[in-house]
């Protein structure tokens, strides 16, 4: 039987992992015009893979298409990102007391994993899949809810959130990181089938981490 071909980077692919490795070693800022021709020269590339990398930032929310004036990155007001956080500091802290009453062994044992990952993963310093490994942690919690339609809307809010931390967190500024314990602490409330207390820590760990991005000096204020 014939082995399946190895998969080859496209163009695009190599311009797409040259922005996005700017992005989050913040070389470029929230608002930065995203110009093809400017890019195609930088990279020695054509146009139309700039044009397919830049679609594909926006379609993770970093970019934003402007119709007749190009792109530019995503530059999310204060106000958006509160917004945001409202919303899912509501639906997670019913994620989590549903979670305390029907979190399964193997549901803990995974997300058991998962903290233990994020404990390796930020001491390596990789921003990149410190963000992954931390919506994987709150996917899983939401999933443990039992209830799929708010899991959905839960992964929905923590991809527009992860496009906020990639602009505006501080985590290369961070000893510690403060989301692991609480982390722990979340999962030592569902392993006690405890809804009210992990309803609490839920709720005081969003609040922290809305916080922390709301005093960006970066932020717009406004909706401009």
């Amino acid at each position: 039987m014939k082995e399946p071909e190895a998969y080859a980077p496209t163009a695009a692919d190599f311009v797409y992992r040259h922005l996005r490795g700017q992005i989050f070693a913040k070389k470029r800022q929230p608002g930065d015009r995203l110009t093809e021709e400017a890019i195609a020269q930088e990279l020695d590339v054509s146009r139309p893979p700039v044009r397919e990398a830049i679609r594909r930032l926006a379609a993770e929310g970093l970019a934003t298409l402007i119709p007749n004036a190009g792109a530019r990155l995503a530059n999310p007001t204060k106000k958006e990102i509160m917004d945001t956080y409202e919303l899912r500091e509501y639906l997670e802290c019913l994620a989590a007391r549903k979670a305390a009453l029907n979190i399964t062994a193997a549901q803990a044992d995974k997300l058991q994993r998962t903290i233990d990952e994020e404990e390796q993963i930020f001491a390596a310093r990789n921003f990149e899949a410190y963000l992954d490994v931390n919506n994987r942690f709150h996917r899983t919690l939401a999933e443990c809810s039992g209830n799929a339609v708010l899991a959905e809307f839960v992964n929905n809010l923590l991809a527009r959130t992860c496009v906020y931390m990639i602009f505006y967190d501080s985590f290369f500024d961070m000893s510690t990181n403060p989301s692991l314990d609480e982390h722990r602490a979340l999962l030592k409330a569902l392993l006690a089938h405890d809804p009210d207390k992990a309803e609490q820590l839920m709720k005081v760990h969003l609040m922290l981490s809305a916080t922390s991005l709301k005093s960006n000096e970066g932020l717009r204020v406004g909706g401009e």
